[in-house]
């Protein structure tokens, strides 16, 4: 089987990356955005810019499969097509942690034998509430290499406790509102 960093890369699903490599501790780090349905392609060597990512992407893995995800996604539409894009490389042993700008609530729920936490995102980042989740200091983490911040923020979250309700994903679904992101100053 191929490693994961194979199969973003054979599949052309890496967008923006800051990060893509093996980390201090793991075999495989990733921060950027994935795409989960790409542009149309205009010609051999044009295409569109992707239609649907999940961004800020913070993702670990010492397997085949993906240990750690934690993604933004901007609505739940986004959830499904993510999920059969991907499915391949999610394991049931995965954590795997999503924050969604149109859901108006948090919960744990199993979709297809994996376990997702989502959150509801407002105005903040990804990693801005990984680092409150995982009850880090901002200050820790300046000092750290873009390597041992991943790491850093893997090894706290996964022994956090997120305390979500646990929801079906039909509950879930109910709570997908018609809010997004509160954007400030100019756009």
């Amino acid at each position: 089987m191929s490693t994961l960093k194979e199969f973003i890369e054979e599949n052309n699903l890496a967008w923006q990356a800051t990060f893509n490599n093996k980390t201090d501790k793991y075999a495989y780090g990733y921060r950027g955005s994935l795409i989960i349905t790409p542009g149309a392609v205009l010609a051999a060597d044009k295409q569109l810019p992707p239609k649907a990512t999940a961004t800020q992407v913070i993702l670990v893995t010492d397997t085949d499969k993906i240990d750690f995800l934690a993604c933004e996604l901007s609505t739940l539409n986004f959830f499904e097509p993510f999920i059969e894009r991907y499915k391949e490389v999610l394991s049931p042993d995965g954590l795997y942690i999503l924050f969604v700008t149109d859901l108006d609530g948090d919960g744990k729920f199993e979709y297809e034998g994996f376990t997702f936490n989502a959150f509801s995102l407002d105005e903040s980042s990804v990693w801005n509430e990984l680092v409150d989740y995982a009850d880090l200091s901002k200050g820790d983490l300046k000092k750290l290499t873009p390597t041992e911040k991943i790491d850093t923020i893997y090894e706290e979250i996964k022994s956090s406790a997120l305390r979500l309700k646990d929801r079906t994903y039909d509950e879930i679904k109910e709570l997908q509102g018609s809010n997004g992101k509160t954007l400030f100053g100019a756009v």
